[in-house]
């Protein structure tokens, strides 16, 4: 099987961000989560005193105050889907996995016929239901799905899914904003 990373792989971005953003437009309200957010991602990514799973934590607070979340997916889709190309196109069968969530993700994986497995997250209540699907996770997840799952090649454009390179047949390093595609390089 095919593998792909979703952010930065196939969507040029971060579909979370971007979400996060769309909503902040359309509910100002949610604004009063972001302090609290704010500290986790410092105390996450600038400090390293806490998991991503917790930060993912302390982030999906606001999705309670967004009266109907499929729909603000929907929405959000309507407006980013052009996000998603690159320079590899996976075929329908393939799968995703990626540390976005289910619901963010679902529909327009889909659409194309690609197979998902990303976080577990409530889109009512923004709880985090599991660890946040990245790094070794990714494999942990992958192996628990699928027992004999032979990955043949792997897309990502990042370092945290080295795991996941070295576990491929072959890995590619993908750049959507310069449109590259290189072997997996070995750190």
């Amino acid at each position: 099987m095919d593998v792909y990373d979703f952010d930065g792989t196939l969507y040029c971005g971060d579909s979370t961000v971007d979400f996060v953003r769309h909503c902040l437009k359309r509910y100002p309200r949610i604004m009063r989560t972001l302090p609290r957010t704010g500290v986790a991602a410092l105390a996450c990514l600038g400090m390293h005193i806490i998991e991503k799973t917790q930060f993912k934590a302390a982030l999906y607070r606001f999705l309670p105050l967004i009266p109907d979340v499929g729909y603000e997916v929907a929405c959000f889709w309507k407006t980013h889907e052009s996000k998603i190309g690159g320079p590899c196109e996976p075929k329908p069968g393939d799968l995703v996995i990626s540390a976005s969530p289910e619901f963010l993700l679902h529909d327009v994986c889909e659409k194309r016929g690609l197979v998902l497995m990303g976080s577990q997250v409530d889109p009512h209540t923004g709880q985090v239901l599991g660890p946040n699907c990245s790094g070794g996770q990714k494999i942990a997840r992958l192996q628990q799905r699928y027992p004999n799952a032979h990955v043949k090649r792997f897309y990502s454009d990042s370092h945290d899914d080295d795991p996941l390179a070295a576990y491929a047949d072959e890995a590619f390093m993908v750049n959507t904003r310069i449109q590259t595609l290189e072997p997996w390089p070995i750190s």
